[in-house]
């Protein structure tokens, strides 16, 4: 399911939109280019399927230079080379160890990916965002490197806004359009009220801890994502609002999470201030209420923020 706002009458974005969108029926194919869970192929196709809704939204053209920051194990990566064709190119960044991940390591998805039909359009990185840019200002100095840059479902892992900010700040004059889609703190479907509320009280438990591995770090609204961009030169040119549908499995990942006796280790540990402990189990109660009010049907995954931006001096 899926619904789209209103565009603002803010300048079109670039690269301009393409003719033709990816049709959902890819989802599948695209599927088997990524590692995943014999067992299990559904769960990577609704993940396929949700990324190609939100290539669509972006309305990215083929042939597109593509910088992709916060890659992970290439599920969007696979739907970005697939919608750039083969004229185009995507660079993928992310700053994790080739160790890092379960049931797959990143460097084994990677790998699977490279070997795919569209491996030969990927190009890996290991590296932060900001020392990648670095690097690349200081190589194609006075060049825009690429067409547009993309992150997908990132921002909440970065440690702090500051780290967004950094990040925005340093893409100014390596692309010419910016594409970005987070979770939207909003469910439209009931059963996407539970993932709120789950991420609100893990974003208070984060707060509180100086490290994390956890997929929620740094929760931002939509509002204080394109606030940040403002700061740092970058103007909302259009915004879709993408409903998930019950076989994305984030919702349900992260729930589970905030339900266990694990996540009140973490609270004991990491928060000593007595009102925020307090906050934090509203959350959480508030959350488990949710859950009970879906009498035994699915936890869905909150609806989904897509936004490109355009940099402000274009105006």
């Amino acid at each position: 399911m899926e619904s789209t706002t209103s565009p603002s009458p803010s300048p079109s974005p670039s690269p301009s939109p393409s003719p033709s969108l990816l049709p959902l029926s890819l989802a599948p194919q695209i599927a088997t280019y990524s590692i995943q869970d014999p067992a299990h192929p559904e769960i990577e196709v609704a993940q396929v399927l949700h990324r190609i809704r939100l290539v669509n939204a972006w309305a990215l053209p083929p042939g597109a230079r593509v910088l992709e920051l916060g890659c992970g194990q290439g599920t969007a990566t696979a739907v970005l080379a697939e919608a750039v064709s083969a004229t185009g190119h995507v660079d993928a960044v992310d700053p994790a160890a080739p160790d890092y991940g379960a049931p797959f390591t990143l460097a084994q998805a990677q790998a699977h990916l490279s070997a795919s039909p569209i491996g030969n359009r990927i190009t890996w990185h290991q590296a932060t965002p900001q020392d990648f840019l670095r690097q690349s200002a200081s190589t194609n100095k006075n060049s825009t490197v690429w067409d547009v840059a993309v992150l997908a479902h990132c921002i909440w892992y970065f440690a702090s806004e500051r780290e967004l900010q950094d990040i925005l700040t340093a893409l100014q004059g390596s692309v010419k359009a910016l594409c970005i889609a987070e979770y939207a703190l909003h469910a439209t479907e009931k059963a996407a009220l539970p993932h709120v509320l789950a991420v609100l009280a893990r974003g208070a438990l984060e707060s509180c801890k100086e490290e994390s591995v956890e997929n929620v770090r740094s929760p931002l609204s939509p509002t204080a994502i394109k606030e940040v961009a403002r700061r740092c030169g970058w103007e909302c040119a259009r915004e879709n609002t993408l409903v998930p549908e019950l076989g994305l499995l984030d919702g349900s990942w992260e729930v589970g999470t905030v339900m266990s006796n694990g996540f009140l280790r973490e609270v004991d540990e990491a928060v000593s201030n007595t009102k925020l402990r307090a906050v934090i189990g509203l959350a959480r109660d508030a959350m488990f209420a949710a859950v009970t009010a879906l009498d035994g049907g699915k936890v869905g995954t909150m609806d989904v923020w897509a936004a490109n931006f355009n940099p402000l001096a274009l105006r």
